[in-house]
């Protein structure tokens, strides 16, 4: 693992180092804190926790001609304006991100395996990626990697967490999936398909439309949704989404966003979005790839939806959901619902 993540962590850290000098000055990073946990359902099982960070870099002013870039992150995004109308006005970003995400079976006190419930799993991972956007458009092209197993640290990050705050512990994490080195590749489009401010006012509302593609032994799938907006001093962005891959969002880019540099006024929204998904593989069900694991007979096609707030007041946006999640596998007594806390900071 430690092979694995810190060969990811160094190529990352040397892409940034070459690309700060065509950074555009005049916007800032943006930090995002992701917190998921079903405790906000009061449950403890399934998708029962996930944490990440990520870094958003200020817009990159040459990311097709620079040949500080590698060849091949050139060559990508000459070919990530198929979508875009007018291609001389693209801004870019990158993203680097750090995380973690916990899943249970119900029944914390059995040490056997659960045969007609979800394996113990978790998956520790780091990513890299990039965005091109213009005003209405967004893609993302993001690769993690990482560790599923033991190797993955979910036994003791939930032990540390229940012990905290006085919970009983899992019994039966002996029996979690064996260590696999795990990648993802996906990609996602966004499209802000409707957007409408009032004259002489700060309210308005938007819709954003989303489609992507993940491949890789952790998970294979694709995916689409949209979110509808309604508020005051709504983000000049592309949503707020779940901790899922992918979700990450863009630098504010315009005056009218009340994080920009030029405007310290708050803004205040609701949103509501949903996601439908067409799986092929998931490991955290089907099991290890190349070892004999516990699995379930997962559910093809996963639907789930979001109703949230978010609060922005100068640099910083504060947004809950509360996400509700169909059956994901065939021996699944219910659906199941957690809260998705985010944090985000533009400095």
């Amino acid at each position: 693992m430690k092979f694995s993540l810190s060969t990811l962590f160094t190529a990352a850290l040397c892409i940034s180092l070459n690309v700060y000098a065509d950074l555009d000055q005049t916007t800032q990073w943006t930090l995002n804190l992701y917190l998921e946990n079903d405790l906000f359902s009061n449950t403890d099982e399934g998708y029962t926790n996930g944490l990440r960070a990520a870094w958003v870099s200020p817009d990159v002013s040459d990311y097709l001609e620079d040949e500080t870039l590698p060849s091949w992150i050139r060559s990508v995004n000459r070919r990530l304006t198929f979508f875009h109308q007018n291609r001389e006005g693209l801004k870019r970003n990158l993203i680097f991100s750090l995380g973690q995400t916990l899943y249970t079976p119900h029944d914390l006190n059995r040490v056997d395996v659960v045969e007609d419930d979800r394996p113990y799993a978790a998956w520790l991972f780091a990513s890299m990626g990039y965005q091109t956007r213009g005003e209405r458009q967004m893609d993302t092209l993001e690769f993690s990697l990482g560790m599923v197993g033991p190797a993955a640290l979910g036994q003791p990050s939930q032990d540390f967490i229940h012990k905290i705050r006085g919970f009983e512990t899992f019994k039966g994490w002996d029996n979690q999936l064996n260590n696999e080195l795990g990648a993802i590749f996906l990609w996602e489009h966004k499209s802000k398909f409707i957007r409408r401010h009032y004259v002489n006012s700060r309210f308005g509302y938007d819709a954003i439309s989303h489609g992507g593609i993940a491949l890789g032994n952790v998970a294979t799938y694709v995916n689409a949704g949209a979110e509808l907006r309604l508020g005051w001093s709504i983000p000049n962005d592309f949503g707020t989404s779940a901790l899922r891959p992918g979700g990450d969002n863009s630098s504010p880019g315009s005056i009218w966003d009340p994080r920009s540099a030029d405007s310290q006024r708050w803004g205040l929204h609701g949103f509501i979005s949903m996601d439908a998904r067409l799986v092929a593989h998931d490991i955290f069900l089907d099991g290890n790839n190349f070892s004999t694991s516990h699995s379930v007979h997962k559910k093809r096609g996963v639907a789930e939806g979001a109703l949230g707030i978010s609060f922005i007041y100068g640099g910083l946006k504060l947004s809950y959901a509360h996400i509700f999640r169909s059956k994901e596998f065939s021996q699944q007594e219910s659906a199941h619902s957690y809260g998705s806390l985010a944090f985000s900071y533009t400095y």
